[in-house]
């Protein structure tokens, strides 16, 4: 029903920075958390960064003091500024819309933009 759709990725040398965007299809209201996760081969997925609707943020350890994440609600996009970046960052960087319904919370994912930092 929402679609995500994420840009910004691309290859990036150690200590640069890259912007990833995530616009969804359509307004979303009420309870939501909005994110990114990313997955390395041979690695499970994590969670990166976070943010309410309200603007309250949470980062991964290995990601804070680097990594920025906000939101423009008018645009209804999604934002993470990665600065510093390091080769460890490199993955494929998924968007990820969390929302409450009166039947519970629902999941959306974007179908995920590669990021390559190299040495």
């Amino acid at each position: 029903q929402v679609q995500l759709v994420e840009s910004g990725g691309g290859l990036a040398q150690a200590g640069g920075s890259l912007r990833l965007s995530c616009t969804a299809s359509r307004s979303i209201f009420g309870i939501n958390v909005m994110g990114w996760y990313r997955q390395a081969p041979g690695k499970q997925r994590e969670k990166v960064a976070s943010i309410t609707s309200g603007g309250s943020a949470n980062y991964a350890d290995s990601v804070k003091d680097r990594f920025t994440i906000s939101r423009d609600n008018a645009k209804n996009t999604v934002y993470l500024q990665m600065n510093s970046l390091k080769p460890e960052d490199t993955s494929v960087y998924y968007c990820n819309l969390n929302t409450l319904t009166t039947w519970g919370p629902r999941d959306y994912w974007g179908q995920g933009t590669q990021v390559t930092v190299s040495s």
